[in-house]
C-alpha cells in the first residue's frame, strides 16, 4: 500500500493526478497540501476542497505556500492555460469543507514523523512547500519512504522546456526551493517533460473516460476543453502532454520509466534561471557545484501506452 501526501498546485492537469491517487486501490491519500503555480494560492485550495468534496476524498486539505522562496521566472498564474479559476473556468460552487489549520510544510513534517518511512510524497507544482518542510525539520529525508516530483526537463527525447527554453514551469516557479530538494538526499525520482511530453491524451481519450468513469470522467472532460484549446494553439493538434498523472503512475508501476542517477542542480537566477542541469554523479568537474551532492533518478523514457492504460483502468474503476 502507497501512503501518499499530493502536494500540488490544482490546475487541469493536476485535478486529473488527485483523482488518479483517489481511485487507485493501492493507494492511503494521507493529505493534499496546496500550493500556488497554477493559480494563486487561494484559488488552488479552494480548487482542492471542491474536488475533495464532490469526490468525497477523506484526506485533509492543508493550505500550503502562497509565494517562492526566492527570485522566479515570470509574474502572474497561467489562466491562458488553465482558466481563470485554475480548473477551465467550469461553473464551481464553494465548497462547505474547510482546510486544517496547520499550515502544510508542517503537515508535512508531521506526518512523516509519525508514519516514518512509510510516507511517500508525490509533489506535482513548485516545490516551496518541500523545502519549507525541510526547514523545519532537516533529518525528513531520512523519515520519508520517497518524493516524486513531476518537474524540470533535461533533454532526453528532444524535450526542452516550456516557460523558457531551458525551464520547465514548476521547477522555474521557484528555483531556489527547487535546487534545496534536489540537494536533501531523499530517495528522489525526477519525472519531468522528457517522459511527460512521451505520453499524450487526446480527445478520443477523453471521450472514452467520460462513458466508462462516470462523474469522474465527467468532471475531466469538462475541465480538459480549456487544456485541450491551449495545446492546439500552441502545436497545432487538439491534445495535451500527461504532465501531472506522469508522477503519480511513476509512483505505482516505476517499471514503466527507464531512469539514470543524476547530481541535478538547477539556475537560481540569469538568462536560464529554472534550468534543470543533470551531472554524471562519478565525473571530477572543473565546477565544485555538483560535487558532494547526492543523486537523484532522473527519467529518461516511458513506455506511454501502458501508461495512459494504467489511468483509464485506474479511472473506470470510479465509473462501478
Amino acid at each position: 500500500m502507497n501512503k501518499v501526501i499530493f502536494d500540488t498546485d490544482i490546475g487541469i492537469d493536476d485535478a486529473m493526478a488527485l483523482l488518479f491517487l483517489h481511485y487507485a486501490p493501492e493507494v492511503e491519500l494521507q493529505a493534499i497540501v496546496s500550493g500556488f503555480g497554477n493559480a494563486d494560492i487561494a484559488t488552488t485550495t479552494r480548487n482542492a476542497l471542491y474536488i475533495k468534496e464532490r469526490f468525497g476524498i477523506d484526506a485533509p486539505v492543508y493550505r500550503g505556500a502562497g509565494e517562492a522562496l526566492g527570485p522566479k521566472l515570470g509574474d502572474g498564474y497561467p489562466d491562458f492555460v488553465h482558466g481563470s479559476n485554475g480548473l477551465g473556468d467550469i461553473e464551481l460552487p464553494e465548497p462547505t469543507v474547510s482546510t486544517e489549520a496547520m499550515p502544510g510544510p508542517d503537515a508535512i513534517v508531521e506526518i512523516v514523523r509519525n508514519d516514518p518511512n512509510e510516507i511517500s510524497v508525490v509533489a506535482v507544482g513548485r516545490l516551496t512547500n518541500l523545502a519549507l518542510a525541510l526547514e523545519r525539520c532537516p533529518e525528513l529525508p531520512t523519515l520519508v519512504r520517497d518524493i516524486v516530483i513531476m518537474g524540470g526537463a533535461f533533454g532526453f527525447n528532444g524535450h526542452r522546456g516550456n516557460v523558457s527554453p531551458v525551464a520547465e514551469a514548476n521547477i522555474a516557479g521557484d528555483p531556489l526551493a527547487a535546487d534545496r530538494v534536489f540537494a536533501a538526499g531523499w530517495p528522489l525520482t525526477i519525472v519531468g517533460l522528457d517522459v511527460t511530453h512521451e505520453t499524450v491524451i487526446d480527445e478520443a481519450f477523453l471521450a472514452d473516460l467520460r462513458q466508462v468513469s462516470g462523474d469522474a470522467g465527467e468532471f475531466i472532460h469538462a475541465i480538459a476543453g480549456c487544456y485541450l484549446d491551449f495545446h492546439e494553439r500552441v502545436t497545432g493538434e487538439r491534445a495535451f502532454p500527461v504532465h501531472d498523472s506522469s508522477a503519480v503512475a511513476c509512483l505505482l508501476q516505476p517499471n514503466l520509466y527507464t531512469t539514470i542517477d543524476a547530481v541535478v542542480r538547477v539556475a537560481t537566477e540569469g538568462v536560464a534561471i529554472g534550468q534543470t542541469v543533470a551531472g554524471d554523479p562519478a565525473a571530477d568537474y572543473a565546477t565544485d557545484a555538483w560535487r558532494g551532492r547526492p543523486a537523484c533518478k532522473v527519467c529518461t523514457h516511458v513506455d506511454g501506452a501502458s501508461v495512459l492504460d494504467l489511468y483509464r483502468r485506474t479511472l473506470a474503476l470510479a465509473g462501478n
